[in-house]
């Protein structure tokens, strides 16, 4: 007889101390962290050329990103006519400036805890004699 519990009965592990809940993976792609920044950087929004040029990616690779992050509800996009061109304007929205926060201070915790290790290393190393090798 299997003595283990249904997952649905049992209770929700703690995160760990390293899992870093905050670390949205819509985010935490290099593209889309770039479009982000460029866009919180700019309040007002920015055209899709001013955008492309800033992260360095191509028209299909821009817009494949932005709408996942429209999806997720961190972007919105405005379609309009300027000169006789259509133009697209990209801007943050509210709940997408929130999270971006939020991911920005669990990538700042990131650091600390990075740093936090490779101090406690180089302290426990300062503590070995000269001329020991671990094994």
């Amino acid at each position: 007889m299997d003595k283990t519990e249904p997952s649905e009965h049992r209770a929700a592990a703690p995160p760990g101390r390293y899992s870093y809940e905050g670390l949205e993976r819509v985010i935490h792609e290099k593209a889309r962290l770039g479009i982000l920044t460029s866009l919180m950087s700019h309040p007002a929004g920015l055209t899709f050329a001013d955008l492309k040029e800033l992260c360095g990616l191509t028209d299909g690779n821009l817009n494949r990103h932005l709408h996942a992050l429209e999806e997720a509800q961190l972007v919105r996009t405005w379609k309009s006519n300027r000169h006789k061109r259509p133009q697209t304007l990209c801007q943050l929205t509210e709940e997408g400036k929130d999270r971006f926060v939020a991911y920005i201070a669990s990538l700042e915790q990131v650091v600390a805890d990075a740093a936090a290790s490779l101090k406690a290393q180089s302290n426990r190393q300062r503590g070995v004699r000269k001329g020991f090798l671990p094994a």
